[in-house]
This record gives structure tokens, sequence and C-alpha cells, in this order.
């Protein structure tokens, strides 16, 4: 795989929470912040409404390294995210959000991804939060 730069789709909050109700949006945060139980950076804590919480420390194995495809196609699999579905994935700032889309992409997953993130996402305040377990 070469990477070149602007290559990777990406999404407005428009379109990100649209995927949230008519595809997949991921969450790549921690579990703690997708549920709005902390935030450390940003003045409003939760999620985009719709969105599936699917951080990337899960992507890993024990030694810190992506587990084999068929583990994360599977694990994406369980969260609604396929090749035959639109896929996109968010973070805190749209940093992290990259690792799930690396690992999605090892596991034949196409996705998006929504560069503004919660940071952007929550800086309107009329765009609506979600907290708990969706």
């Amino acid at each position: 795989m070469i990477l070149t730069p602007g290559a990777l789709p990406a999404l407005d909050a428009h379109e990100a929470g649209a995927l949230a109700r008519d595809g997949v949006l991921l969450d790549a945060r921690s579990a703690e912040r997708y549920r709005g139980e902390t935030e450390p950076i940003d003045p409003v804590a939760g999620h985009i409404p719709g969105a599936v919480s699917a951080p990337t420390t899960e992507n890993l194995d024990a030694e810190g390294r992506f587990r084999p495809a068929s583990e994360l196609a599977e694990r994406f699999a369980t969260l609604g995210a396929s090749a035959d579905r639109p896929v996109g994935v968010y973070c805190g700032s749209g940093v992290t959000a990259a690792h799930d889309i690396a690992a999605l992409a090892v596991a034949g997953v196409p996705a998006a991804l929504y560069t503004g993130s919660w940071s952007e996402w929550v800086s309107d305040p009329t765009r609506p939060v979600a907290t708990g377990s969706e």
C-alpha cells in the first residue's frame, strides 16, 4: 500500500451526522469519552447520536500490533461496519480516528474520516449530543 496525501475520503459535520443515521459512524475514542463520563479536551462530553463506540485500543494485540485481518474484520462486523456499507470514523480531533481507518483497511473495509471530529461537532451548540451506551 502506498500512502498519498489527499487520498483519504473525508466527511464534514453534516455528512458525519447523516452517516450516523444511514450508515456506520465509528467513534475511535475511549469508551469512557464516548459515554460522556469524562472529557479531558472539549467543553462538552458525549458522542454524535447514532455513532458506535470503537476504541482504537481494541485493534491491537498484546504486543501492541494490529490484530490479524480476520480478527479485525470480525470486530468491525460486530460493530456493523463492512465493505458493503458506508463507514466513517471520528475521534476527538481527527488523529486517532486514522488508527481505526488503518485497521478497517487491514480488514478490507473502506472508511472516510470526519476530520473535524468531536471538537468541531461540539463547537456548534445546535448539534445534538448523546451520552451513555447506545
